[in-house]
């Protein structure tokens, strides 16, 4: 039963860790799309074009 708890407490670990890969993998692409917008916005108003 000690091993099944074990077992049952490594998955759970690793499901908690990819949670937080992803969830933070996931923030950094809002950043870098708000960035990408920023910047594409900041092109268009300086008048260079895209």
């Amino acid at each position: 039963m000690n091993s099944l708890l074990y077992y049952i407490a490594i998955i759970l670990v690793i499901g908690w860790l990819i949670g937080v890969f992803a969830y933070s993998v996931s923030g950094l692409i809002h950043v870098l799309l708000v960035i990408a917008v920023i910047a594409v916005l900041f092109r268009l108003i300086s008048g260079r074009g895209v």
